[in-house]
């Protein structure tokens, strides 16, 4: 073996399959080495190193659900924790390939596939590698380590379960290239949590660039996305730039994906499959090398019921979905949260508050929050302004203690059982019955925790 290249090894059952990538991937001056079988994988695997693995997830035994190619996954990940994975799927086993990220997968291809698109994705996979060997940890694997409750620099607060799971996946995700669809009420951070996965991704070097789709008009769609050259229409006075090519091997985030017209919706999907576009008044086509992150707070399936969105579209953006909690879901996040707010508007403002009374921080926790932490920020803010001491209260916040929109339960007339029990519930909706997270989320044993479910028939 050429020490000075770097090696692949391939597992494949389909010898069409074997010859093809054989050919491709040393026409790149890879060396490549393939088997027919997961055993005969992990048999050389145990023996040498590669620097990257491009396995099937079906094998003769089992030829559709994936169980095999996921087991392998494993065993490779215990002889070899940093080899990127990157697995072969049909189109129509998104979901497996999914997976297989899950499990501990790199990245994957779907069959047939494009060869420049294997390529870059090899590529960026073994940098990755060899970025990781030298000791330069990526950015998720870096700061985040360093303080596990939030990310330096980016206002993102994680101390709740439900937030830290987000982040764990956004960081998993971003070693690949798949289209990821953000999902969640407005002002729940979607846009900056867009950023951090450009931050976490082997992109980050290059462009992120953001667009609200809701702001371009249908007659401008294809200009501002695509491009257009001088003369295309009217008033095409000059060449321009479009977003896709702003973004070249960056990250493009569409925002308000929902509010994209049923009309040039086509034209989306089209980039997204063939990973081309022309400008418009141009007949040259150029290449999209982007990675597309996506965000809406709407329905889209209810959309596409309705004929307003396109199936095929929501399919191409949704290789996978991350539904960002709303505030009411992460209550351990409200007083960290309102406290960097409270110093970032103090320091703007150069005004002197640095904390919230007792009965501030119980209205900011019970508050139902339906405008999220953008509502936060704005209502720090002005409470700042009002407030005449060092410290907030719960009149400068505007909230008032009565009300039961705000607090949503009362606290003041409750016996300890029935307060137990309501929080106790509350959390066991919020993380959707499972107790492990729940029990965690109270600081519970499970033996405590189970005796408190039996004592209020929960």
């Amino acid at each position: 073996m050429n020490q000075n290249k770097h090696s692949i090894i391939i597992a494949d059952d389909d010898s069409r399959i074997i010859t093809a990538l054989k050919l491709l991937l040393k026409s790149h001056d890879y060396d490549v080495v393939s088997v027919n079988s997961p055993s005969e994988l992990l048999q050389i695997l145990s023996r040498r190193d590669f620097s990257a693995a491009l396995i099937d997830l079906n094998y003769k035994k089992d030829t559709t659900s994936g169980k095999e190619g996921l087991a392998l996954i494993s065993e490779i990940k215990k002889l070899d924790q940093h080899l990127p994975i990157i697995v072969m799927t049909g189109f129509s086993s998104i979901e497996i390939a999914v997976e297989a990220m899950k499990s501990g997968a790199t990245d994957f291809i779907q069959k047939p596939w494009r060869n420049e698109h294997l390529l870059t994705i090899l590529q960026s996979q073994i940098r990755i590698k060899d970025i990781e060997k030298k000791g330069c940890k990526l950015v998720q694997e870096n700061a985040l380590l360093r303080d596990e409750t939030s990310m330096p620099d980016s206002g993102i607060i994680a101390k709740s379960i439900a937030m830290k799971n987000v982040l764990e996946q956004l960081r998993k995700f971003s070693k690949s290239d798949m289209n990821i669809l953000l999902t969640g009420e407005n002002g729940t951070g979607k846009s900056m949590l867009a950023d951090y996965l450009h931050h976490c991704s082997s992109r980050k070097e290059n462009s992120f660039l953001s667009v609200n789709m809701g702001a371009i008009s249908e007659n401008l769609f294809e200009s501002e996305m695509f491009g257009h050259v001088k003369g295309a229409f009217t008033d095409a006075k000059e060449n321009r730039i479009g977003r896709f090519e702003l973004a070249e091997q960056g990250t493009l985030f569409l925002d308000e994906i929902a509010n994209i017209p049923i009309s040039q919706q086509a034209k989306l999907l089209r980039v997204l499959e063939e990973h081309q576009f022309e400008k418009v008044g141009s007949s040259k086509t150029k290449k999209a090398d982007v990675r597309l992150v996506s965000a809406t707070n709407a329905d889209l399936m209810k959309l596409i019921e309705e004929g307003h969105f396109r199936q095929d579209l929501l399919y191409r953006l949704n290789t996978v979905e991350i539904k960002i909690p709303p505030l009411r879901e992460r209550i351990d996040d409200i007083l960290p949260l309102a406290l960097h707010f409270l110093k970032k508007h103090t320091e703007k403002y150069r005004l002197k508050h640095d904390a919230f009374n007792e009965d501030a921080i119980a209205a900011l926790k019970a508050y139902n929050w339906p405008g999220n932490i953008r509502e936060l920020s704005h209502m720090i803010e002005r409470a700042i302004f009002l407030s005449q001491n060092p410290t907030i209260s719960l009149s400068d916040l505007g909230l008032n203690k009565s009300e039961n929109e705000y607090i949503g339960f009362d606290f003041d007339n409750a016996t300890l059982d029935v307060i137990e029990k309501h929080i106790i519930s509350e959390r066991l909706d919020r993380f959707d019955k499972n107790y492990h997270d729940t029990a965690a989320s109270l600081g519970l044993s499970r033996s405590s925790y189970y005796r408190r479910l039996e004592k209020h028939n929960l």
